[in-house]
């Protein structure tokens, strides 16, 4: 292939070639057009001239083959693929704005825009890790942001698929990567752990609130090995009003250890969406490094130097899903809840990373104005996270694991169709109404949910309703129970 070819105006697979975008040490970025598309488009067109890192041609083939598979509103859609027979290239969609590179010069942004901005960037990671990719290249240069709000995800070229022959594992022993980004993990080969993208965003965050990398500068592989027996300092001790909520976060995304870290970038997103919801550990309050005695064992005596046998990435997330039960606080429902609180323990004992998130719906008037005390002058509000937290408590679920949350709405049905969706929910406990029929639960709250919801639903009822079974037999109706 000629690099020569490439000039504005030449036509390539019926794209024509517009302006150089961007000129970049493994590949050149091309304004395309197509009769037969609208959007606007780029060209990624790889650099194979005589000397180029031949790394450059390897990426770019895990991008080829990545690129396709993937969709959503957190990448770029891809629209058309060449080969390295007559000219390699990607053609994808043209996102208007700038990379988070740019916003280097205003750094450290406020607490609460790098707290939006990161969960953002985790719900996008949670939905790339759903299609079995991890990216491994997470950094400024590599975030971008839709117009309408969502944080899309680019540069394919040092990912892991799940489901595809890892080249870069194949054919180089190095670790591939932007070094103040790179997880400890990486520089012992592991490359099928999506924590590793988790590592990596909390660098970013740490970045970005503090102005300063957590583990500078360093671009040699004898520095970045540090970073597999040394942390880093804590936030508060470089900003001492910095939120021990969000030290919470950043410390535990950069745990050495990947088991330390959150499960999922779901869960990761979760929390950021929820910070007065965030269990402080001693981790918030840290005003040191770890001891040298610490660092000593952890250097010479590390589980993370052992082998590790191979993940995989639909699995990890199987295995620590967010689960929400619908929960009636209100009296006169102690066998639903009961049955609620039995069926949830059932299914979290067999999800021991898995989260919880107890939701409970304050009803609102359509016309009337709605108070926010009862007749006795307590808080509505409040007394229904406290009745959430007592119905919760038989579970005895680490503090990290479980969340309540109080919904105030209209529709109870869409508050937690809403709920389940902004905070990217894979399975919904939810209790039937006390009458039995189906024409009655589809009719009702658990009828919508059930029917709406992109997630999976148990729909639960009390024992004495569902122990009982209903038949049709010569026109007579016979109940009985088992």
């Amino acid at each position: 292939m000629a690099q020569s070819r490439i000039q504005p105006g030449a036509v390539i697979d019926g794209f024509t070639i517009g302006e150089c975008v961007h000129n970049g040490g493994m590949a050149t970025l091309w304004s395309v057009s197509h009769p037969g598309i609208q959007a606007p488009l780029l060209m990624k067109i790889p650099r194979v001239a005589e000397g180029e890192d031949p790394a450059a041609i390897v990426s770019f083939e895990m991008e080829q083959m990545i690129l396709p598979r993937l969709s959503g509103p957190h990448v770029p859609a891809c629209f058309a693929t060449g080969d390295f027979a007559r000219q390699a290239y990607v053609v994808i969609e043209r996102i208007r704005g700038q990379t988070l590179y740019k916003r280097l010069a205003d750094l450290p942004l406020a607490y609460e825009e790098a707290r939006a901005m990161a969960a953002k960037i985790a719900s996008a990671l949670a939905d790339l890790h759903r299609q079995n990719v991890i990216h491994h290249d997470i950094k400024p240069s590599s975030i971008m942001f839709r117009s309408s709000g969502e944080a899309v995800l680019i540069d394919f070229g040092l990912s892991h698929h799940n489901h595809l022959p890892d080249l870069l594992q194949e054919e180089f022993r190095l670790p591939f990567g932007t070094a103040p980004y790179t997880a400890p993990e990486r520089l012992l080969g592991v490359r099928d752990d999506p924590r590793s993208d988790l590592f990596s965003l909390g660098v970013l965050l740490y970045f970005f609130t503090t102005g300063v990398r957590p583990f500078g500068e360093t671009e040699t592989l004898r520095g970045m090995r540090r970073r597999l027996w040394r942390d880093p300092h804590p936030p508060r001790k470089l900003k001492p009003d910095y939120p021990t909520w969000l030290q919470e976060v950043v410390l535990r995304c950069l745990e050495i250890e990947p088991v330390w870290r959150y499960p999922t970038a779901s869960q990761l997103a979760f929390e950021l969406a929820h910070p007065d919801q965030i269990k402080l550990t001693a981790r918030s309050e840290r005003a040191k490094r770890d001891s040298l005695s610490t660092v000593w064992r952890r250097r010479f005596n590390r589980g993370l130097t052992q082998p590790k046998p191979k993940s995989d990435v639909a699995a990890h997330l199987a295995a620590s899903p967010i689960v929400a039960v619908a929960v009636d606080t209100l009296e006169g429902a102690p066998a639903l809840n009961e049955a609620l609180r039995v069926t949830t323990a059932r299914i979290l004992a067999t999800l021991p990373s898995a989260r919880l998130a107890c939701v409970n719906v304050l009803k609102l008037g359509r016309i009337t104005i709605d108070r926010t005390l009862d007749k006795e002058g307590h808080n509505k509000h409040v007394e229904r996270l406290v009745a959430l937290k007592h119905w919760a408590s038989p579970l005895k679920l680490d503090e990290d694991r479980l969340s309540v949350h109080v919904l105030e709405a209209v529709d109870a049905a869409s508050a937690i169709l809403e709920f389940t969706r902004a905070n990217h929910v894979d399975h919904i406990i939810i209790g039937a109404q006390q009458h039995s029929g189906l024409s009655a639960l589809l009719g009702g709250v658990a009828g919508k949910v059930a029917s709406e919801a992109v997630c999976t639903v148990t729909v639960v009822r009390p024992p004495r309703l569902a122990a009982q079974a209903v038949e049709l037999d010569g026109g007579k109706r016979n109940t009985a129970s088992p």
